[in-house]
């Protein structure tokens, strides 16, 4: 197709509006909703245009990108309109079509008005094709969606030519991470690590943060047990023209992953208030009766017939809009839900509390005396209050601290027993492994205990090291023993890494004759001189199915690891020795 055709096609389709709409729902985890949908658009299907990227490009190089992208938003909301979809309408926006001399400020609003969509319902997503360098124009151009209501968003964090200095200059509501990130992270540790960073920088700049591009369920389960709320992709949806409109439409069955091996897994039973609810069309003066009758009361949920919570009331946002004049005569008869607050924190029970935490820490604009709600497969349970949660946090902070090794901080019994409690509660294969150092206690003796303790400290930074926070777990038993649990299908990698890794680190810890001799003279149990050979490690290793969980409990997995332990140190030098079936 020549550029000649290739315009003479834009033209047509600029001419006719024959643009079509698709909508993509993006779901939180958490409250087990769809938050909204992106808009994203495709030209008429017998055009040589009718790929995006295409008619894009074609658009870009004819210097109308701002016409056509002003024509695809009035495609999304009409059709948006006509369906009467619920939640956040996201649309996207070009950085460099903003700063074109055509664009024309203030069209968008006029085209919400016309049907009938407020500003704070819709998203601005911002999708960088192109560098931007006039940042200056493009804040103020961004300021003035800000000033009509709009969210902003950012859209293939990582994949832009200057995405990191749009996030920190722009301050994006929020931010959403380029699919290749996303693609087979439940294999890459390189790449949790970025998303990792990605929500430590979200939580400081109070945006959110949406994965997208999920198209598999593992993917899905490592984004949700890393703290991610917001997810989009194939797995759940397609975009379509007619799109899902309630959870339970979409592909898998989203209830939250399980936390990390090494994470409290009780739900929320001990932050539950079972405080009555209120209909949404509930008189506003009936509400405001409630909140005077029972002063200790902070929040009330408002429900819909199905007894599924779509806003909340906060005391302190009611008084606040009745404090204007004549607003109580004017709101009395009026429903609550024409005051209640839709942005709202939902989690089932059945999340964990550290969980709960992320997401309230995340919300920007969660205030320590708002409540939040708990649901059961979506139904209003109660409420939740934030205080408490940040109380139940620091208690177990404590008893964490109690229960830590002393000299290496890393868990101790306590711990070790829970972990392996909840390894077998969950069914999850995984490696237990026993870690022993061989001849540690001549060496102590040698050596002196401060040299000892350097080199349990080097062990404890070399298993920390092989440590996925999401799926793994080491501890300290003490002394020179430590347990390991390795959740990955790589365990046996990590095991010959972290031999190389001692083997390598201890050469410090050695007078020279020792090292170039390879082995060193103490005394043994009895008493006796005794050569012996450098430090090496003997580690145990129970592989556990999900089958075997069954037939254990914690203290038989742990004798088990203990035996394997126990017949790798009847081999000399470094060992390693598996138990690998149990159900034999």
């Amino acid at each position: 197709m020549t550029v000649t055709e290739q315009l003479s096609a834009l033209q047509q389709i600029l001419r006719s509006g024959e643009l079509s709409s698709l909508f993509q729902p993006i779901v939180s985890l958490s409250e087990q909703r769809i938050l909204g949908y992106e808009a994203l658009s495709r030209g008429p299907s017998n055009s040589p245009l009718h790929a995006p990227l295409t008619l894009f490009a074609v658009a870009r190089h004819a210097g109308r990108l701002s016409e056509l992208e002003m024509a695809c938003r009035q495609s999304a909301c009409k059709a948006f309109s006509a369906q009467s979809l619920e939640g956040k309408l996201f649309l996207n926006v070009s950085p460099e079509s903003l700063l074109e001399p055509s664009h024309q400020p203030g069209r968008t609003l006029q085209l919400l008005q016309a049907f009938g969509i407020p500003p704070s319902q819709v998203v601005i997503e911002l999708t960088e094709h192109a560098p931007t360098e006039d940042f200056a124009l493009l804040d103020t151009a961004l300021h003035h969606y800000r000033a009509m209501g709009f969210s902003i968003a950012l859209d293939d964090l990582g994949a832009g030519y200057s995405s990191l200095r749009l996030w920190s200059e722009l301050r994006p509501d929020y931010v959403k991470i380029d699919r290749h990130f996303i693609d087979g992270i439940h294999l890459d540790p390189v790449k949790r690590e970025f998303v990792g960073s990605i929500l430590k920088m979200a939580q400081a700049s109070r945006a959110q943060v949406i994965a997208e591009g999920i198209e598999l369920a593992e993917e899905l389960t490592v984004l949700a047990e890393m703290g991610v709320d917001l997810v989009q992709g194939y797995l759940l949806s397609r975009p379509l023209d007619k799109p899902p409109r309630e959870i339970g439409q979409l592909r898998p069955r989203l209830q939250g992953a399980p936390g990390s091996m090494g994470e409290d897994g009780c739900d929320l039973a001990a932050l539950l208030n079972e405080q009555p609810a209120v209909d949404q069309h509930t008189a506003i003066a009936e509400v405001l009766e409630a909140f005077r009758n029972q002063a200790n009361l902070n929040s009330l949920a408002v429900l819909d017939e199905q007894h599924q919570p779509v806003g909340i009331v906060h005391r302190h946002s009611l008084s606040d809009a009745l404090l204007k004049p004549f607003a109580t005569d004017l709101f009395a008869r009026k429903p609550i839900r024409r005051l209640m607050s839709q942005d709202f924190l939902a989690v089932e029970r059945t999340q964990s509390l550290q969980k709960v935490s992320r997401l309230l820490t995340s919300r920007a604009r969660q205030r320590i005396e708002e409540d939040f709600i708990i649901t059961q497969d979506g139904r209003y349970l109660g409420l939740g209050r934030v205080i408490d949660v940040l109380k139940l946090i620091t208690e177990q902070k404590l008893q964490q601290a109690r229960h830590a090794n002393p000299l290496t901080l890393l868990p101790g019994n306590v711990p070790i027993q829970q972990c392996l409690t909840r390894l077998l509660q969950q069914r999850r294969e995984a490696a237990v492994c026993y870690v022993d150092i061989d001849s540690f206690k001549p060496f102590n003796d040698l050596y002196g205990y401060a040299k000892g303790d350097e080199v349990l400290l080097c062990l404890a930074q070399c298993l920390s090291e092989k440590v996925d926070p999401v799926r793994d777990f080491v501890g300290h038993i003490g002394g020179d023993d430590f347990l390991l649990v390795l959740g990955s299908a790589e365990w046996r990698d990590k095991l010959s890494r972290l031999i190389e890794d001692f083997q390598s680190q201890c050469r410090r810890f050695y007078r020279d004759e020792h090292l170039q001799a390879g082995c060193f003279s103490a005394h043994n149990r009895q008493g006796q001189q005794q050569e012996f050979p450098l430090l090496t490690l003997s580690i145990g290793v129970v592989h556990l199915r999900s089958e075997d969980c069954a037939q254990l409990d914690a203290a038989q997995l742990a004798e088990l690891a203990s035996e394997a332990k126990r017949q790798a140190k009847d081999v000399p030098g470094y060992s390693l020795q598996i138990i690998d079936r149990l159900s034999a």
